[in-house]
């Protein structure tokens, strides 16, 4: 069962320690033919932590006690400083969204299954992703021309996000899963910021640092599915220099569903992608506000992930829909249903799988509880219509527990007494479905790869207005707020920049806008 994973951005933060708490983390801007010397000052805080010089434009990062920021402050060779704010991760058949790019009318001109010869398909291109690595091992992504990373594990991804986001830019034409924008022929650069199981922030200058990186490493495009609610001056300066140098940068709008801004996708140097669903309406979580340049794909969008959890229910014969507790654990076990009501306290529940109703106590306390009286699997229903996703936290079980909707619970008060079978699994290298802006940027960031691949000496600034020139006007006539342009048609740009036709090109009709 393919899982429907929401990715928003996350609001709440955190620091690790009291020594982390009483450092402030900044960025300081420096006059130009300064930066030896403020290096030899800075140099001379013993309490300061430096973490990166940036010449390219005139920058250092560091940690420093509050005192010592603000003598910073009144170092006349010091033109500003600024907080270092954070950013977070913004979840084969073919995914709707590579139709409804018109990804397959530039690759796979004849619609017959066979990548054409002589297509622009992202061969020769590079796209730098910044996210939270990738599972390197993935039997849709091992064929992948992973050309380096930064830092040591960049290979590998604990949270999955990374990996969903590469998948849609690149996942290799093969029998399997899904295939990518750029069908596994583009180089791939992978910058890691995110790490952990819920990969939940990094900071500005971190993005920045690895930014820089692939850009001198002459990356054509960077996608960055992440972004913060802060705008930061010297980061923007850092995209600003990454834009110079013909690098085109792309970046996630923002889940929160509000007109606020999201950082670096509103910077000016930086293209902001909304997302849209299957019927190219804007996605409620979208951002909308005026620095929304284009709109992708980005409600249920399927795509590589490192692992996903698996979990089936069988009462008497009849199969339900159920998704697995985190931290509990797997494996199968079979016995009599028995209804424990909402499982605060144990029970002779000896050899049976127990029906819980979800509230009061904790999922922990309730697993626990049916632990405690010899239940063999545990089933939690909601206590609200609908299904649901849960966790232990920092607890674990000895027994599997599955959770499923009000209505297949309620319908089973019926069914206590027969056999019931719960099976929980851990599948590694599979698929689910993501919503996000997290999963419309790499769509045109697959584009983008796609079109230089058809030009070698197209700068990131001609890729940019052919993306928005030939996008099909959504919503709104003209530029508003919710698709900028609109949705970003491949086919229409590439023809833009001179890809022209073939015999056999564009067998699909021109997608038309449904509002």
């Amino acid at each position: 069962m393919l899982r429907i994973v929401v990715l928003a951005i996350m609001a709440s933060l955190y620091v690790s320690s009291a020594s982390a708490a009483a450092k402030q983390r900044v960025w300081i801007e420096v006059k130009p033919g300064k930066m030896a010397a403020v290096a030899n000052a800075l140099g001379q805080e013993s309490s300061l932590e430096r973490h990166y010089r940036f010449d390219a434009i005139n920058a250092f990062v560091v940690s420093a006690p509050a005192g010592v920021i603000d003598r910073l402050r009144r170092n006349k060779r010091i033109l500003s400083i600024e907080p270092d704010v954070k950013r977070y991760p913004m979840a084969q058949e073919v995914p709707y969204g590579i139709d409804m790019v018109r990804a397959r009318d530039v690759w796979d001109l004849d619609r017959d299954g066979v990548i054409d010869s002589g297509a622009a398909t992202g061969a020769g291109a590079t796209v730098c992703i910044i996210d939270s690595g990738i599972s390197a091992a993935h039997d849709d992504l091992a064929a992948l021309n992973l050309v380096d990373g930064t830092p040591t594990g960049w290979d590998t991804d604990t949270c999955g996000h990374g990996t969903h986001v590469a998948g849609t830019i690149a996942a290799v034409h093969n029998d399997l899963g899904v295939v990518g924008v750029s069908p596994g022929q583009v180089n791939v650069l992978i910058g890691k910021v995110f790490d952990g199981p819920e990969c939940a922030w990094s900071y500005s200058s971190t993005l920045a640092d690895i930014a820089f990186q692939c850009a001198e490493a002459g990356a054509n495009v960077i996608n960055m599915s992440l972004g913060g609610g802060s705008a930061q001056t010297l980061e923007e300066a850092a995209f600003d220099w990454i834009e110079s140098v013909g690098t085109l940068s792309i970046a996630s709008a923002g889940n929160s569903g509000t007109r606020a801004y999201n950082y670096p996708a509103s910077y000016s140097s930086v293209v902001s992608v909304a997302a849209v669903d299957d019927t190219m309406s804007v996605a409620l979580f979208s951002q909308k506000n005026d620095a929304v340049e284009l709109a992708a794909p980005g409600v249920g969008v399927l795509s590589t992930v490192p692992f996903t959890e698996q979990a089936d229910l069988e009462v008497d014969g009849s199969a339900y829909e159920a998704n697995a507790l985190e931290n509990a654990a797997y494996g199968m076990a079979t016995g009599a249903l028995a209804y424990g009501r909402l499982c605060k306290r144990s029970s002779s529940w000896s050899g049976r799988v127990v029906l819980c109703e979800r509230g009061d106590n904790s999922f922990a306390e309730k697993i626990a509880a049916v632990e405690a009286g010899g239940g063999a699997a545990v089933v939690i229903y909601n206590n609200e219509p609908g299904a649901f996703l849960g966790t232990l936290g920092e607890d674990s079980s000895s027994i599997p527990a599955i959770s499923i909707s009000q209505e297949d619970g309620s319908a089973l008060l019926t069914s206590v007494g027969v056999d019931a079978t719960v099976t929980t699994m851990l599948e590694e290298y599979s698929y689910e479905l993501y919503n996000g802006t997290s999963m419309s940027a790499p769509h045109v960031s697959g584009a983008a790869a796609v079109l230089f691949s058809s030009d070698p000496t197209l700068t990131g600034a001609e890729v940019r207005e052919a993306l928005t020139a030939t996008a099909i006007d959504l919503g709104r006539r003209g530029v508003d707020d919710a698709y900028g342009y609109g949705l970003i048609d491949l086919y229409a740009a590439w023809q833009y920049l001179g890809g022209g036709s073939s015999p056999t090109a564009a067998s699909t009709a021109t997608p038309t806008a449904t509002r």
